[in-house]
């Protein structure tokens, strides 16, 4: 998959942060050949919006159970032989695509190419793909390209089957001259739709989504794509975390609803804020010490960041509660949410990308009644005038 960026904004967190991360998405993942016939739309009267909802989930889990049935038969095979049962990884549809992704991904941003060494980038994917991720993220701009490289070789060196494996990448920020950034026909091979048209057309990739773009952006993608009939993206990659919700809780429900667009989140811990590290300060070793996170180091010893660390303090009774760390809680958290088809995981060492997976076993234990008490300590949860599901 093949994301395309937008221009930086203002803030100082623009500057760095949103460098790396507003961009244009598209995708390369395997193709589905199993049926695409979907249910149509049951609607009684009786239910709530809420219970509308949870019976068109549990249609749709019915529908891909039955899909995947008529494949294994089709092959000879037993529900054994697939990932998600020899690894507990579940897996979502990328917004209403028929691409299936496992519901954590890997990231490369900061950690590939710079931060760590080829050898650990190796153990991380490999860990990451045993454990059932198949979605593995990466950008142009992540450590100048070098990124990139790194994933193919260790992808080409295990030998994994391409056809199995779902990878995205992001375009805009480029090489330093004027035609080598941007998303001009220059650089990504026309103007961003007709451009990731003709990139999906060409074999290049599969699909296409967005990263950090607004709604009204994407919107305004999709009716292009429809009106020269082109192809829309099908995700956006969004900032997600218990510091961080409005736009995936709010904005992209619409989207979804309505032109089937998915979240694909990133930051789960918010950039390390919510790992517990900076507690009591920024440690020497942390990413906030490093010159150029100097943005970073700032947000944490911020009011709002002091305030942000009383409340972690008070959500972690929950977590000891449920018998999990707060990181797994907070990616437990993201996951909680049924409009996020995936969320993208950074990581620096074996130890933490193990500790981060082991969300999926706290996953079934974000009752609504922790969700709630969850909701109580933040006090921030965004206000939505409709309810899109209904």
């Amino acid at each position: 998959m093949l994301a395309a960026r937008t221009g930086a904004a203002g803030s100082q967190i623009s500057e760095d942060s949103s460098k790396f991360r507003k961009q244009s998405g598209l995708s390369s993942g395997g193709k589905d050949r199993s049926p695409k016939k979907a249910p149509e739309n049951v609607k009684d009267s009786s239910l709530s919006p809420s219970g509308q909802s949870q019976l068109r989930a549990r249609q749709l889990a019915l529908l891909r159970e039955v899909e995947m049935n008529w494949y294994l038969k089709l092959c000879e095979l037993s529900s054994e032989h697939t990932t998600a049962h020899t690894t507990g990884m579940p897996h979502r549809n990328l917004g209403k695509s028929g691409l299936r992704v496992s519901c954590l991904g890997l990231g490369t941003w900061v950690t590939f190419g710079g931060q760590i060494s080829d050898e650990v980038a190796e153990r991380l994917m490999t860990i990451a793909y045993e454990s059932g991720v198949n979605l593995f993220d990466t950008a142009e701009v992540y450590a100048a390209g070098k990124a990139e490289v790194i994933l193919g070789s260790i992808i080409k060196k295990k030998g994994w089957r391409r056809s199995s494996l779902v990878i995205t990448t992001k375009l805009y920020w480029g090489g330093k001259a004027e035609t080598e950034r941007g998303l001009s026909r220059k650089h990504i091979i026309e103007e961003i739709v007709r451009a990731m048209t003709h990139v999906i057309n060409q074999g290049m990739a599969m699909y296409w989504g967005t990263s950090r773009w607004s709604a009204m952006e994407i919107m305004e993608a999709y009716s292009v794509a429809r009106q020269f009939n082109m192809i829309p993206p099908v995700c956006e990659q969004a900032e997600y975390h218990l510091f961080q919700r409005e736009k995936v809780e709010v904005q992209l429900p619409e989207l979804y609803h309505k032109i089937g667009v998915g979240a694909m989140t990133w930051s789960p811990l918010a950039c390390g804020i919510i790992s517990g590290k900076y507690g009591n300060g920024v440690p020497e070793s942390s990413r906030a010490s490093l010159k150029c996170y100097q943005w970073l180091k700032e947000r944490i010893v911020s009011e709002e960041g002091r305030k942000q660390q009383n409340k972690l303090k008070d959500l972690s009774p929950i977590a000891e509660r449920l018998g999990c760390t707060l990181p797994q809680l907070a990616v437990a958290w993201c996951l909680r949410n049924e409009g996020v088809s995936s969320v993208l995981l950074g990581s620096s060492t074996p130890e933490q990308l193990i500790e981060n997976l082991g969300a999926i076993q706290v996953l079934p234990k974000m009752t609504s009644h922790v969700v709630n008490e969850i909701d109580n300590i933040l006090r921030n949860k965004p206000y939505s005038k409709k309810d899109y599901r209904s």
